[in-house]
């Protein structure tokens, strides 16, 4: 029996083992970062040594806030920036939806990507503005224009808060250069669960609550975690390999009667969407399941639900099509022989299907 294939990256990524060794290291010399005590003097060196690299490694020269993950990323910055009111796409994670409960929804066009003039018309209300939009769409992997989102963010007196927990450290300068606020999330990008980051351009664009990370969030850091976190994020993703084997895959779903979601935009280089007419999205993750596969489908907070993808539904797709649309996410590790395997067991299910119609 072959190895299993593992091709959910976008859900999380298989520790790698530079980072579990930095784990480990942090656990052997653990201490309270924040106790006097020589012990606590050391924890917090390399608590911000940690710290400092992340920064480096995204680019950012504004503060770094460590978090538990981009969920609660966005929970502070949604909930406690300085802002009035707040804008989200319609096509956010689950995360942005439930922290920003009385957002104005800006839809997007049938690729998923924001329509600026509807942008345009809601900056125009009163109040100064936060809007929420991600970098790419866990589901589709389509990418947002970020820079000249926030040129029109900017030129309203917004604030931008980006959702970059899919992006590479170091794939897109514009985040760093126009974002006022990036939520991340170390277990996306290989290192431990359980550690993030808010990316902070101005402290004085957040309402404080007190505790530790400068007062911003309470709680013992997470030493390990940071740690972890830094040092995978020290590892370079190799996003033209990646960009490949994703057209590789495009091209080979075509060619087997596949629908790709979203053509024409530019999406993440290690996600795609693919619609299997005639099967459900549920009957193929238990035959590729049953293949040694494991895919996914939509995002991994919602795909245990019965409920369509708001994504899809906010791009135009009807309830029966969006429910037959699987999601491949691939990382470091996967080459050209994983995308092939899977091409096949697709090919093998799609005809399945068909006879079985017949």
């Amino acid at each position: 029996m072959p190895d299993r294939l593992y091709l959910d990256h976008a859900a999380t990524t298989p520790i790698l083992p530079a980072a579990a060794a930095a784990v480990a290291a942090g656990m052997a010399g653990w201490a309270n970062p924040s106790s006097p005590h020589a012990e606590g003097r050391a924890a917090r060196a390399a608590l911000e040594e940690a710290r400092a690299r992340i920064a480096a490694a995204y680019g950012w020269q504004g503060e770094v806030i460590l978090t538990s993950g981009a969920s609660e990323s966005l929970g502070i910055a949604l909930t406690r920036s300085i802002a009035a009111r707040c804008l989200i796409s319609a096509v956010e994670h689950d995360s942005v939806i439930r922290a920003a409960v009385d957002a104005t929804i800006l839809p997007v066009d049938s690729a998923g990507v924001v329509d600026g003039q509807a942008l345009e018309e809601a900056l125009a209300a009163p109040g100064r503005p936060l809007v929420a939009i991600q970098w790419a769409n866990s589901e589709t992997g389509v990418r947002q224009p970020i820079a000249a989102l926030a040129a029109q963010i900017r030129a309203a007196g917004g604030l931008f808060l980006v959702d970059a927990a899919q992006m590479p450290a170091g794939a897109d300068s514009d985040v760093a250069d126009h974002a006022d606020f990036v939520a991340i999330s170390a277990h996306k990008r290989g290192g431990p669960p359980g550690i993030g980051a808010l990316l902070v351009r101005d402290l004085g664009s957040l309402m404080p609550t007190g505790g530790q990370e400068r007062g911003y969030r309470p709680g013992t850091e997470n030493l390990p975690g940071a740690l972890g976190f830094a040092a995978a994020l020290e590892i370079p993703e190799d996003i033209a390999a990646m960009q490949a084997l994703r057209a590789r895959l495009d091209d080979s779903i075509a060619r087997s009667g596949g629908e790709i979601v979203a053509t024409g935009v530019v999406r993440h280089p290690a996600i795609g969407a693919y619609r299997m007419r005639g099967l459900a999205a549920t009957t193929q993750l238990i035959r590729f399941d049953m293949a040694g596969i494991a895919v996914s489908a939509g995002s991994a907070c919602s795909s245990g639900s019965m409920k369509p993808s708001h994504v899809l539904g906010a791009m135009g797709w009807g309830i029966d099509a969006s429910r037959e649309v699987v999601r491949v996410s691939f990382g470091r590790a996967t080459d050209a022989a994983d995308i092939d395997r899977f091409v096949a067991e697709w090919r093998t299910i799609s005809r399945s299907a068909r006879a079985f119609a017949a």
